[in-house]
């Protein structure tokens, strides 16, 4: 039995050109199969192998999970032993595409998402504890925790980035007796409902009722919002924006029958595999776009040499060129904060190294500046050498400047998703007690490991 487990043992292959073949491909080895042209080297590895491997493992999966893949029929062989679930991975050129992994490249990645949509259970992330649904009772007490006169929408989320005309169903609306729809973030009476292009993807919420919070007024809510969930298969939305505090992008509370932590209202809208893929808004994370790193400006690129001391150019992109004007800035830290502008960089203390970067964190320093013209005063916070440099970087519209300043950055992981590409949502729902991400970085001889979750419901 050790022995069988060694090798892939096939008997009796006849798919294409192959007459009867039977061989033993040792497991866990680089096997490269070669022979003349039209010899069976594709039909043996592909068609017999590789098949009955994607086969067995999607006949493994639910009949639900199975709808949305490829079924491929038996291939023409007497007996295969010892085979894993395969991959086949397509021959291509080298990709510099920064959003593909080996499990995108491999496909594999489908799959996972596939899994973690299913058999996923979505944590909170301020309990820690598994997302229950969330009743409409609950849903009323927050929106009258709202200050009394707020005046919001009461929404159904009927259409969530969706590709569509919806002609039919802005019909079967308007015969239900609503009266206007926010379509793409505009609020439109629903006779005058735009033509929505179906090659586009959009955003369509039924406005279920307009109210302004008061008090007794919970039965109402209850009832608005029921309707809302309803229309919008467990899902409702309260819109309303704050004017006494100078809001002018309206704030949304979802609400969702199904996925709502009660203790810090975090709401996950819908579970499927498009939450989990960093290559679609669907699922990337918000701050990098779905790449898990950003450039930034790094102090080791921009001090390169730590030897050099601030006369002798230790920040490099502030020692090029004739202005005095960042000699001067210096000067005016180092009188204020008392450290020397010959020291070696390494040898300074480190708050003054920080403030040099980083900036006075709101603490105003007096900076005396003569530029051969003119002698004046200024006396103002400090904003740093690294921001210096992203502010210019971000108003800048010279290419050349971007050149310049772009080899003083580096990637870094993005600060919101700790480099896994993805929305919170989406590293929320966990299979064994980890995320999508952290389980597509394991090493594939490595075991995931982890206590179990409890079972969905």
């Amino acid at each position: 039995m050790a022995e069988q487990l060694n090798f892939i043992r096939v008997r009796g292959a006849r798919e294409h050109n192959l007459k009867d073949v039977s061989v033993d491909i040792p497991r866990g080895e680089l096997v490269v199969l070669t022979g003349l042209s039209g010899s069976g080297k594709s039909s043996l590895a592909f068609d017999t192998i590789y098949a009955e491997g994607q086969r067995r493992y999607v006949e493994s999966l639910s009949a639900y999970a199975r709808q949305f893949l490829e079924l491929m029929s038996k291939p023409d062989v007497d007996l295969i032993e010892g085979l894993s679930p395969a991959i086949s991975i397509e021959q291509k050129t080298t990709s510099r595409n920064p959003r593909s992994t080996v499990g995108t490249v491999t496909e594999i990645h489908d799959y996972m998402r596939l899994l973690w949509a299913r058999v996923g259970v979505p944590y909170s992330p301020a309990t820690g504890l598994p997302i229950e649904s969330q009743t409409i009772s609950q849903m009323v007490d927050k929106i009258t925790a709202l200050p009394e006169g707020t005046r919001l929408y009461l929404l159904a989320p009927v259409v969530r980035d969706r590709k569509g005309e919806y002609k039919k169903e802005i019909a079967e609306w308007q015969k239900a007796g609503f009266q206007r729809l926010k379509i793409d973030g505009e609020f439109y009476p629903i006779e005058d409902a735009p033509a929505l292009d179906k090659k586009f993807k959009h955003d369509i919420d039924v406005v279920v009722d307009r109210v302004v919070t008061k008090p007794d007024m919970e039965q109402r809510l209850a009832d608005s919002i029921e309707q809302a969930l309803r229309l919008a298969d467990g899902l409702a939305v309260a819109e309303f924006a704050n004017i006494e505090d100078g809001e002018k992008e309206p704030r949304r509370i979802l609400f969702s029958e199904r996925f709502a932590c009660p203790v810090s209202g975090f709401t996950i809208a819908e579970i499927e595999p498009r939450l989990f893929s960093f290559n679609n808004p669907a699922g990337a994370c918000p701050v990098c776009d779905g790449l898990g790193a950003k450039l930034a400006f790094d102090a080791d690129l921009v001090i390169p040499d730590k030897d050099k001391s601030l006369h002798k150019g230790a920040v490099a992109p502030w020692a090029k060129g004739p202005s005095p004007l960042y000699t001067q800035t210096l000067q005016a830290l180092a009188r204020h904060y008392g450290f020397s502008m010959d020291e070696p960089w390494h040898k300074l203390p480190a708050d003054a190294r920080d403030v040099v970067l980083n900036g006075s964190k709101g603490t105003k320093i007096k900076f005396v500046y003569d530029d051969n013209a003119r002698k004046y005063e200024v006396e103002k916070p400090f904003e740093g050498v690294l921001p210096n440099l992203e502010r210019r970087w971000r108003e800048t519209d010279s290419s050349w400047v971007r050149e310049e300043l772009g080899r003083y950055q580096s990637d870094t992981p993005c600060e919101t998703c700790h480099g896994k590409r993805l929305k919170p949502e989406a590293l929320a729902v966990k299979i064994d007690a980890k995320d999508i991400a952290e389980v597509s970085n394991l090493a594939i001889r490595r075991p995931a490991t982890g206590s179990a979750p409890s079972k969905p419901s």
